[in-house]
């Protein structure tokens, strides 16, 4: 049985305004369900980016009652009938109108992170690893960049002049992917994650963790022990040794 919801969503570009509507929400709908409502009956203009509507493509990145959430992974059935929905735009990339920002920050940085370097002599078709290894990797590769860690994180969300020494987790997270992988040839990821990457500026408050719709646990899989292998790198002592014999 259908009823009528508050929604107080965000119109307009950056010197825009939340605006209220009353709107009709039916069982088993989704907050992305009601933004289309919106469009279809009284707001042809709203813009807003979408695409799968099923999880997948991490398009529809928003915040939802101050929370960053995916409009359509979130149930309508999570709040209450008489309570107010504030549906607002991701805080921490330039906002282009309503809904929509402009994420490719996020872009630049995924150029930045050097690809996958196999070791030479090794045709594809040839890699082996153990199983183990591929299900450790495998958790990182269910990221479908919905960029909602990148959104969550104070080191930019609060601080916009650090976007340009931190890539932030999902990109972090990315080069712990290739300095975990048994068969990756590049030797000086560890070195990249500190410097180019600025590792150092994670403070690991999981709050990356705590958005991702995945479940990945970014923290404790990824930065944690990428931040372990920067300081073998630089400061173990019998590592140090091995280096200087190896130049």
């Amino acid at each position: 049985m259908g009823y009528q919801a508050h929604f107080r969503v965000w119109r307009g570009p950056s010197d825009g305004a939340l605006r209220d509507y009353t709107v009709e929400v039916n069982e088993g709908e989704v907050v992305l369900d009601i933004i289309h409502r919106l469009q279809a009956t009284q707001c042809p203009d709203m813009a807003v980016r979408w695409n799968c509507k099923a999880g997948k493509c991490g398009s529809c990145s928003a915040e939802i009652n101050g929370r960053p959430r995916l409009m359509c992974m979130t149930r309508m059935s999570t709040f209450e009938r008489s309570e107010t929905i504030t549906v607002t735009p991701m805080r921490t990339f330039p906002l282009i109108k309503d809904l929509v920002c402009d994420v490719s920050y996020n872009y630049t940085k995924a150029r930045e992170v050097p690809a996958f370097a196999p070791p030479e002599g090794l045709e594809p078709g040839e890699y082996r690893m153990q199983q183990v290894d591929v299900q450790r990797s495998q958790e990182f590769r269910k990221c479908i960049e919905c960029f909602l860690c990148q959104n969550t994180c104070h080191v930019i969300r609060d601080h916009d002049d650090n976007k340009q020494a931190f890539s932030g987790p999902r990109f972090l997270m990315r080069v712990a992917e290739l300095e975990m992988h048994p068969l990756d040839a590049a030797e000086n990821r560890p070195e990249e994650a500190r410097g180019e990457h600025g590792l150092g500026l994670c403070n690991i408050t999981k709050c990356c963790t705590d958005v991702c719709p995945e479940n990945i646990h970014i923290t404790d899989n990824a930065l944690i022990p990428l931040k372990e292998r920067v300081a073998d790198h630089r400061y173990d002592p019998i590592l140090r040794l091995f280096r200087r014999k190896k130049d």
